[in-house]
C-alpha cells in the first residue's frame, strides 16, 4: 500500500455526547502524489474497506449500494487518471458519508498557492484578497473559472464536500477550492493545475482576464482595506481580547477549544478591571477542540456574570466555520445564558450519528 491517504473521521457516539477521532495512513505528506494506477487501486480499497469499519454509521445519509457503486466507478477509471483527478475521486467517495467531521485531508503543495482568495456574496463571487502582482483584480466579480461558468464551476468543487452539511459550510468550502489549482485540474475545470485563468467584471463593467500562477510567495496580500477588521487581527493567537473604549465593551477572538484556562482567566481579569457593558465571544473562525473545555471556561464563568449574562450585554459571533466544538459551545451559549447569537448560520449540523449495531 502506497500510504498515501489521511482519512480524519470523526463522529458522535450514540447519545453518548463522545467525540471519537479516527486517523488511517499518510506518515508524512507528499508534495505530489505521483502514483501507479495499482496504488491508487490499493489506497482507494483501503478506503472503501476502512471508512465504514471506523465510522459509527458510515450510511447514514448515503446508501450501502450507492458508496459502492461510487468506489467501482472510481476503481474502472483510475488506469487513465492522473494524480489530482484520482484524489477528486477519492475525495467525491468520502463527501458521501455526508457529515463534515469525515473528510479526506489533501496534501499541501504548490497548486494550492494561487495568488488570490475568492468569497460568495449572494449569488456573485468575487476577489475579497489578493497578491501585490495582481491587487487590480480586488473586488472584481469572477464569471469563468478557465472556461467554464462561475455557478458550474461552484457546482463541481461542491461534489468534494460533504452532502448533508448546512449550505454555509459547503459555501465556505466551495470559495476555497475555486483557488486550489489541484482541485480544479482533478474537476477537468482547468488544465493546467499550477496556473487557472480567470475571467472577471470590474464594477465599471469592464471584462478582463488574469493567468493566476501558484507560487510561494510571502508578500502579504492586498485586502480592501486599510487597518485590518478585529477579528483578522492577532491571528497566530488562539484567544485574543480588546476592550473598545466607545462601546464599552471586551472583544474576545476565541479561534480554538482548546488550553482556555489561562486566555480565560486573563479574560475575566480583564471584566472586573474594565466593567465593560458589554462582551462579545467571536467564534467565527473557530474550528472546534473539545467542548468540555469551552463550558468550563468560557460558558460557565460567563453564565455566573451578572452584569454581562442578560440580554443585549452579552454576544456570541457564529459563521460557516463555526465548527465542531465551537458549535456545541455556541449552542451552550444560547441555552445557558442570556447570550444573542448573531451571525450566519452555523456551517455545521448538529448532528448524532448512531451506530445501528450499537
Amino acid at each position: 500500500m502506497s500510504k498515501s491517504i489521511l482519512i480524519g473521521a470523526v463522529a458522535a457516539l450514540a447519545g453518548a455526547g463522545v467525540v471519537v477521532v479516527l486517523w488511517a495512513g499518510l506518515r508524512q505528506k507528499p508534495e505530489n502524489l505521483q502514483l501507479s494506477a495499482q496504488q491508487w487501486h490499493e489506497d482507494l480499497q483501503f478506503l472503501a474497506h476502512e471508512l465504514p469499519k471506523r465510522h459509527p454509521n458510515a450510511f447514514h445519509f448515503t446508501p450501502r449500494e450507492d458508496f459502492e457503486k461510487a468506489v467501482s466507478d472510481l476503481d474502472s477509471k483510475l488506469p487513465n487518471a492522473d494524480a489530482d483527478a484520482a484524489w477528486v475521486g477519492l475525495q467525491r467517495i468520502v463527501s458521501l458519508v455526508g457529515d463534515a467531521h469525515t473528510y479526506l485531508q489533501t496534501p499541501q503543495d504548490s497548486a494550492s498557492d494561487l495568488p488570490i482568495d475568492i468569497a460568495k456574496f449572494g449569488a456573485e463571487y468575487r476577489i475579497v484578497s489578493a497578491d501585490p502582482s495582481v491587487a487590480s483584480t480586488l473586488g472584481a466579480r469572477v464569471i469563468k473559472v478557465g472556461d467554464m461558468p462561475i455557478a458550474r464551476a461552484a457546482e463541481l468543487c461542491k461534489e468534494l464536500f460533504s452532502r448533508d452539511e448546512n449550505p454555509t459550510s459547503s459555501d465556505s468550502f466551495v470559495s476555497n477550492t475555486l483557488t486550489s489549482g489541484g482541485a480544479l485540474h482533478g474537476l477537468g475545470i482547468t488544465r493546467n493545475r499550477n496556473l487557472v485563468r480567470y475571467t472577471l467584471v470590474d464594477d465599471s463593467g469592464r471584462e478582463f482576464t488574469i493567468d493566476a500562477r501558484s507560487s510561494a510567495s510571502d508578500a502579504a496580500s492586498v485586502r480592501p482595506f486599510k487597518d485590518a477588521p478585529l477579528y483578522m487581527q492577532n491571528p497566530e493567537q488562539p484567544f485574543v481580547c480588546t476592550y473598545l473604549s466607545e462601546a464599552r465593551a471586551l472583544y474576545c477572538n476565541v479561534r480554538a477549544i482548546l488550553n482556555l484556562q489561562k486566555p480565560a482567566a486573563e479574560m475575566l481579569n480583564l471584566i472586573r478591571e474594565r466593567s465593560p457593558e458589554k462582551l462579545v465571544i467571536d467564534l467565527r473562525q473557530n474550528r472546534g477542540g473539545d467542548y468540555t473545555v469551552g463550558e468550563k471556561y468560557l460558558i460557565q464563568p460567563g453564565r455566573d456574570l451578572p452584569s454581562i449574562n442578560k440580554k443585549g450585554h452579552l454576544f456570541v459571533l457564529i459563521g460557516a466555520d463555526t465548527f465542531s466544538a465551537a458549535m456545541n459551545n455556541a449552542a451552550q451559549f444560547h441555552t445557558q445564558t442570556d447570550a444573542l447569537l448573531v451571525g450566519q448560520e452555523i456551517g455545521e449540523k448538529q448532528t448524532v450519528i448512531r451506530n445501528p449495531e450499537a
